[in-house]
């Protein structure tokens, strides 16, 4: 039996709604390991579908390292300017802007198959895929520029 502790718990982690966390929850059969395995691969295939979908609206996030040599100017695109007010996406765009600023990527491709600096179980495009299952919008990022002194 499934608890609403459970769920709760769940959701906390992830985000997605209850009655994900709940089927996620069941299929595992309580295994909260599993059911974040079965929901993250729920947000890469929200991911796929909403790939197609226009991205208008974003954001501009700049990151200066603390050194003051280093610095990257970020766009991060969405499809509403109510997902770009989102702190989850706001904190999204500073996690890459940082990122970027310690890996120093050729170009997107090679920047959306990086390992996270802060979780490299996962890549920057297992990232967004997260982010994209919970908040159930199309994100990409436009472009980037990394500056050195």
């Amino acid at each position: 039996m499934i608890t609403a502790e459970q769920i709760k718990q769940l959701r906390q982690k992830t985000g997605f709604s209850i009655m994900e966390c709940k089927g996620a929850l069941e299929e595992a059969e309580g295994d909260q390991a599993k059911a974040l395995k079965l929901l993250a691969k729920k947000g890469g295939e929200k991911a796929i579908k909403k790939a197609q979908r226009e991205v208008k609206q974003g954001l501009i996030e700049s990151y200066v390292h603390s050194n003051s040599k280093i610095g990257v100017i970020l766009e991060l695109n969405c499809e509403t300017d109510f997902v770009a007010r989102n702190e989850e996406f706001k904190s999204l765009a500073h996690d890459l802007a940082m990122h970027i600023a310690a890996t120093d990527p050729k170009d997107l491709k090679e920047l959306l198959t990086q390992p996270f600096i802060k979780d490299d179980e996962k890549t920057i495009q297992d990232l967004i895929n997260d982010i994209v299952g919970k908040l159930g919008e199309n994100i990409k990022i436009g472009k980037f520029v990394r500056l050195e002194i």
